[in-house]
């Protein structure tokens, strides 16, 4: 029976709505959060602790979380299943979690303990706060802070590995809802954190104009929130694994059950591919902290606005195909696994063509809707545009870019995703350092005029830039590599321009209602223009019967197991 608790299983097709649902939920509270950040923090120096703080504990969530299990659990979990062996795919799931519990407890132990020195790798450009602080140049010192903070959220991390591999399991189960939901009660515990906080100083109704202490005090309640939250986030999911694997779990640290040797060798390439990546982010971060104090909020705003498509409409069908794809054998079904990756392509570059453009032309309306009040002004709105405007170029590569390291962890190859990776974070950082540099020299009021922007810079934009070529970059060499595996494989991009030519005359019309609009409420600016190119989109998709529209507005049908 198909449900959409996750509570029955659900049929090949489906999957990736049922994913995209999940994910939409997480994503929607996930937006909640970045406006009430926005709206009691600001851009300003708590934030960037904030920001800061969430990327070194993270470190751990990343390298052993979803992809590392993606590539080294999932396919060999899911191979047990339809070879119809679920009591040794449960004794495997049980290793493979009591060898999680182990290792993350040690990492999580040796975080909080040497936090100062994980501060002061990552965020190079605190250290500078105090002498800044005595000159008057700043208000806080961002270091000691930092340092409080993340020591107080490192245990969510293990947590949320522990969530992962939940996911794992339910994934592998064909349940897709319920663990791309699980993390809307991380979120829901964090803004219950702010909220509190934000109630005991008479704030919660007039954010703005918060003093330091206050401003501290929020920053606290959101990271204790963040822990709970990273807790439920594994408890939600629990239940369900433990009704699927019907007692077959076995829990131990033994690497001698069956599938968890294979596991290990697959761990060593992926661990290799999620660090290059991991280490991709964190010099973004390094480099952004030796920015103007903002530079690494901008980011962190733009931030998930980028990932609301490339999450709820790339993810959601990646995430929906390594199972399927993982139950085939590539010595004997090249051709429908080909087959199935271009489908794959085309449904997801369906909706994140027209979020690419419209990012591009209404991005600026989006981010002030979202964003704009309390802290959070016309001057902080220009700069996270730009850098959102400058990730956009590259959200489609990187869709399509996780749907092909999806499929190389499908047919058994964990190395060449991570060499690519490899050759993409020097790119990047290259690119980047020089971009940065230069786009720095540019404050926001100088460029738009915006009142209030002159201590905000436009570097982050130059790092945005850089990931954005990196990802394209990164692309074609994966193209390129999966098509020497798989010769029959052939990408959808005439259907991809053709789905950029229907956003192209979409923005049309709803260019033209936003200026007729221009004096009017952004609520309602957002409402009329976002609505009428939605609708023209999705209008031309109809009357032209692309197929693609029928894989994302089917209704989701029960049926009789």
């Amino acid at each position: 029976m198909t449900s959409i608790d996750g509570s029955g299983s659900t049929d090949r097709r489906s999957g990736a709505r049922f994913v995209a649902v999940g994910i939409l939920s997480s994503k929607v509270f996930g937006l909640v959060r970045e406006m009430f950040y926005a709206r009691y923090l600001g851009i300003g120096p708590h934030t960037d602790v904030l920001r800061q703080a969430f990327r070194a504990p993270n470190l751990l969530q990343n390298l052993l979380g979803e992809q590392t299990l993606s590539a080294a659990f999932i396919p060999i979990y899911s191979r047990m299943l339809e070879e119809g062996r679920e009591e040794e795919a449960g004794r495997f799931a049980g290793a493979v979690f009591g060898l999680l519990v182990a290792t993350v407890s040690v990492l999580v132990l040796i975080g909080v303990m040497f936090a100062p020195w994980i501060v002061a790798v990552l965020s190079p450009g605190f250290l500078a706060d105090a002498t800044k602080v005595a000159q008057g140049e700043m208000t806080v010192d961002r270091y000691p802070l930092l340092v409080s903070v993340v020591r107080l959220i490192f245990p969510m991390t293990g947590f949320m590995v522990l969530a992962a591999w939940t996911m794992g399991i339910l994934n592998s189960h064909r349940r897709f809802f319920l663990p791309y939901m699980a993390p809307a009660f991380w979120n829901m515990a964090i803004l219950s954190g702010l909220f509190w906080i934000a109630f005991r100083q008479d704030r919660l109704l007039t954010p703005a104009g918060a003093s330091l202490d206050e401003l501290t005090a929020m920053l606290y309640g959101i990271c204790v929130g963040a822990m709970v939250g990273g807790l439920l986030q594994f408890l939600v999911q629990l239940p369900l694994v433990l009704r699927l694997t019907r007692g077959n779990l076995r829990l131990s640290l033994f690497k001698r059950v069956k599938g968890v040797p294979e596991a290990l060798v697959a761990v060593g390439p992926a661990l290799a591919g999620r660090g290059v990546v991991q280490l991709s982010l964190y010099l973004d971060t390094i480099l952004a902290s030796l920015l103007a104090a903002g530079a690494p909020a901008a980011i962190a705003f733009a931030g998930p606005l980028n990932n609301l498509p490339l999450g709820v409409f790339g993810m959601s069908v990646a995430a929906a195909e390594l199972p399927e794809l993982s139950r085939k054998d590539p010595s004997t079904a090249r051709r429908a696994i080909a087959e199935r990756i271009g489908k794959a392509a085309s449904q997801s570059a369906f909706l994140v063509v027209p979020s690419v453009l419209g990012y591009l032309v209404f991005g600026f309306l989006v981010v002030g809707l979202l964003y704009r009040g309390g802290e959070f002004q016309v001057a902080s709105n220009w700069l996270v545009w730009a850098v959102l405007a400058c990730y956009t170029f590259g959200l489609l590569p990187s869709t399509l870019s996780r749907l092909m390291q999806n499929s190389f962890f499908a047919l058994r190859d964990t190395k060449s995703p991570a060499k690519i990776a490899t050759v993409r974070l020097a790119a990047s950082a290259i690119v980047g350092l020089g971009l940065m540099v230069w786009l720095d020299q540019f404050s926001v009021t100088e460029i738009t005029g915006a009142p209030g922007g002159e201590r905000l810079f436009f570097g982050a934009c130059g790092l945005a830039i850089a990931s954005s070529l990196g990802a394209w970059g990164e692309l074609l060499l994966l193209i390129r590599s999966l098509g020497q595996k798989l010769p029959e494989l052939t990408l959808p991009f005439p259907r991809i321009a053709l789905f950029v030519g229907l956003a192209a005359v979409a923005c049309g019309p709803a260019s033209a209602l936003w200026w007729w609009l221009r004096e009017s409420s952004l609520l309602l600016q957002g409402f009329v223009v976002l609505g009428a190119y939605a609708a023209c989109y999705l209008g031309s998709a109809v009357l032209l019967g692309l197929p693609e529209i029928e894989l994302w507005a089917g209704r989701l049908r029960r049926r009789r197991s």
